[in-house]
């Protein structure tokens, strides 16, 4: 009997306790059968295959929240990526194309706390704040159909880093900004550590959406050595000498609509050299269906002529509303790399998919 009231009032007491929290299972199946072509000038390599995440990476999340009262709450958020077509665990990659070491949660993996008044924060894996925004103004989806996603520099940024803190700011009218730091927590007594700083300004209301972003990424270097006399790190310059990369992201889009036109420029900054790059694009709205068109380009200027790349690619898509969660989409894509005295690189892919959420 005395078992039976302590496990009630254990049970009574944990109903309370998950009254006051919410926790909630999520994700996104986003599967792809695409046929995709690369000519580099002397080969040409053809492959139909169904693949995971044409629009969005194919993911599972567990998110929740706690009412700590006074408008206060505690916030978490673990999700992992997955490839639909294999059922393997996707590994997220950083800028260099270095998968993230096999995480657990290689998508998110953070808590936070939250208030309406002054807006929340972030601890742990989270995008950046420079990838909240950078693709809300993209033609054909913001997809792999989209061409600005094949031929941008600033595509090339350290999406979701680890050891970051972020804050973002509650909505004022249409207003928002957000801010984060990422510590460089591979210090060694020869290297520097790489840390990013990441911040976005953006005004979503009504028919209008106007963003700027910004990254840099400090990147670890070996450029300085252990002062065996002084046990202190040193470098021939007399100070921690770095390397960095500074991603710019500009957009801006505006609701007709019967369409909707949308523009970003993007520009990334390595030392001297520099890429410009500008895309246009279109959505155009007819019923369920959304039928979407971009264009893309970028430069390159390293200060050697015959180092600089121009990327060009324009893509076509279409995406049919089964229900609120569900959607059809398909389209082409093409883009060309010219560089002097090198043979041009094509690439295009022609896809269908299917995206599920829930």
């Amino acid at each position: 009997m005395k078992k039976t009231l302590v496990a009630l009032a254990v049970l009574a007491a944990s109903g309370a306790a998950m009254a006051q929290s919410t926790v909630t299972l999520y994700g996104i199946a986003d599967v792809q059968l695409n046929s995709e072509t690369k000519d580099n000038g002397v080969t040409s390599l053809s492959q139909t295959q169904v693949g995971s995440g044409g629009v969005n990476g194919s993911r599972f999340g567990l998110k929740g929240s706690e009412d700590l009262g006074g408008g206060l709450f505690v916030n978490f958020d673990f999700q992992q990526g997955f490839s639909i077509d294999t059922g393997a665990a996707r590994d997220e990659k950083n800028n260099q194309g270095v998968a993230y070491n096999n995480n657990a949660f290689s998508r998110a993996s953070w808590v936070g706390l939250s208030g309406a008044s002054w807006g929340s924060t972030r601890f742990g894996r989270t995008p950046t704040p420079y990838d909240d925004v950078s693709g809300a103004a993209d033609g054909v989806f913001d997809s792999n159909l989209a061409p600005m996603n094949a031929v941008f520099r600033s595509v090339s940024y350290n999406i979701r880093p680890a050891n970051t803190i972020a804050y973002y700011t509650p909505d004022f009218s249409g207003f928002n900004a957000s801010l984060s730091y990422s510590m460089g927590e591979d210090k060694t007594a020869t290297q520097d550590a790489g840390s990013i700083v990441s911040a976005q300004a953006s005004y979503a209301k009504g028919p209008l959406l106007a963003y700027v972003a910004y990254q840099t990424e400090k990147l670890a270097t070996a450029t300085v050595a252990l002062n065996t006399s002084t046990g202190l790190l040193t470098s021939t310059q007399g100070a921690l000498a770095t390397n960095s990369t500074d991603f710019t992201r500009i957009g801006v889009a505006y609701d007709f609509g019967v369409a909707k036109p949308m523009a970003t420029y993007g520009k990334v900054s390595a030392g001297s050299a520099k890429a410009d790059e500008y895309q246009l694009g279109v959505d155009v709205p007819f019923g369920a269906t959304t039928l979407s068109a971009s264009w893309a380009t970028s430069q390159d200027d390293t200060g050697v002529a015959a180092a600089d790349q121009k990327r060009t690619g324009f893509g076509l898509g279409a995406k049919y509303a089964l229900s609120k969660r569900t959607f059809v989409y398909g389209g082409y894509e093409s883009d060309t790399k010219t560089q002097a005295n090198v043979l041009d690189q094509k690439h295009n892919i022609l896809a269908l998919g299917m995206q599920h959420r829930f």
